[in-house]
């Protein structure tokens, strides 16, 4: 999802797209001016060295979908090995092939901090607060390190900590409408769960950003400046999407653990993060607040 904006929002300011996929070869998209697709294997730990030996810059977005299946042993490793192995292969692809890349940009999650210690949190996580030792704080703390190692060949690195990011074409979106399709609002156990968002557009611009703002280097989170909590976000979209004909429900939390497992404890989880640091680098938000971003996604 974040993928396709990211490369459109490129193509649209001129620049050429590589997309690095599974099967090059058997992709049947339209054709594109500027778009070309290339190979590369993270298991077998291949890629097409002619498309690195092309590139300027590299966007690093690879990742198994932390949501996308109930979180069993076998999916946990799945979702960790994806990013660490993606991060070790450009890495060391880097580091064996000549090249003239300027800047890696690589998403991260803000699944690196832990919960809120209180509710609402006075103290925002900020980019310098260590990872959570829960299973996404480890996956996180492994990703970014796997990366690292560019910097070693004097490669300019921006890691981006994402937050919730909304979009009319997939992701927690999708999901969050699905009850407002039968009329009701479902509120996530008790819905003062903190939840740090981005606009998909904003996220895009600051990828831009990354590319093109040689100051920029190290940690960012890309949230948000005002985050909030899970029951104000459902109502929202509900109005926007309803107007006033919806049934506001609570979903109480051990439905979430029965249907969930383990991953209810994301759903559940308050999170307040800083956007500090990237309005600090001159970032000027299109949608700073929750109102502006879910008014403009239901008249998209």
């Amino acid at each position: 999802m974040v993928g396709t904006a990211v490369g459109k929002l490129l193509l649209e300011k001129g620049y050429e797209v590589i997309v690095l996929t599974r099967d090059a070869g058997g992709n049947k998209q339209p054709a594109t001016k500027g778009l070309s697709y290339a190979q590369w294997d993270i298991k077998n730990q291949t890629i097409d060295t002619e498309a690195v030996q092309k590139a300027d810059y590299i966007i690093h977005l690879a990742g198994a979908g932390v949501a996308d299946k109930r979180w069993s042993a076998k999916r946990k490793k799945e979702i960790a090995d994806s990013r660490v192995q993606s991060g070790a292969l450009i890495a060391k692809t880097l580091k064996e092939t000549p090249n003239k890349i300027k800047a890696i940009v690589s998403i991260s999650g803000i699944g690196w901090y832990g919960p809120d210690a209180v509710i609402p949190n006075p103290k925002p996580f900020v980019e310098t607060d260590a990872a959570a030792t829960d299973f996404l704080g480890e996956t996180c703390r492994q990703w970014e390190a796997a990366i690292e190692p560019v910097t070693l060949l004097g490669k300019r690195l921006v890691k981006l900590r994402t937050g919730i990011v909304l979009s009319n074409e997939g992701g927690a979106l999708s999901e969050f409408r699905k009850p407002l399709r039968l009329g009701v609002a479902a509120v996530l156990g008790s819905g003062s769960q903190v939840v740090s968002w981005i606009h998909i557009e904003d996220l895009c611009r600051i990828f831009l950003k990354a590319i093109e703002d040689h100051a920029m280097t190290g940690i960012y989170n890309a949230v948000s400046p005002k985050p909030v909590n899970n029951k104000t976000l459902t109502l929202q979209l509900a109005k926007a999407t309803r107007g006033k004909f919806y049934l506001p429900l609570h979903v109480p939390s051990f439905v979430l653990q029965m249907v969930l497992g383990e991953m209810s404890v994301e759903v559940l989880k308050s999170a307040t993060v800083s956007a500090h640091k990237i309005r600090t680098a001159a970032f000027d938000f299109i949608y700073p607040t929750i109102e502006a971003a879910i008014n403009a996604l239901a008249k998209a």
